[in-house]
């Protein structure tokens, strides 16, 4: 699977997302459907799990905080009080994702921030990068 996170690509993944050491995030399609598939872990500044979303459906969702919205090509999770949108991945094509729009917190209490630019958590940064993974997991941080 090829993952657009940003400007960057990752060409040959197994579809997780590595966030600082930590897989945050895998990316799947329904076999039968084709429909996109997010599994995430969404942490608060002191690294406390706040939501958790499994084959794009919201498992647990403190104080129900958090509104997932999805089509068989998009998945977005959005504070359900200010309509931030923490993370948006969308089907681009079989086998090909883009993650261009998201805002939370890893693990480890850092700000990952994606744009259609690029990634970046505190002071790293990137952007334009073609990489093939080689069947391993994308790493971000």
């Amino acid at each position: 699977m090829d993952l657009e996170v940003g400007s960057n690509i990752y060409r040959n993944s197994d579809g997780v997302i590595e966030v600082e050491g930590v897989p945050q995030i895998q990316v799947t399609q329904h076999p039968s459907t084709g429909a996109l598939l997010v599994n995430f872990a969404l942490f608060d500044s002191s690294g406390r799990m706040l939501a958790k979303v499994v084959d794009s459906t919201m498992m647990f969702n403190e104080r129900r905080a958090y509104d997932l919205t999805k089509t068989p090509k998009s998945v977005a999770i959005k504070e359900a009080a200010s309509g931030k949108i923490l993370l948006q991945m969308d089907l681009k094509a079989p086998n090909v994702v883009t993650w261009t729009k998201g805002e939370f917190h890893t693990v480890k209490g850092h700000l990952l921030e994606v744009t259609s630019k690029e990634w970046k958590i505190d002071k790293q940064q990137k952007s334009g990068l073609n990489q093939d993974t080689n069947g391993g997991a994308v790493l971000i941080g």
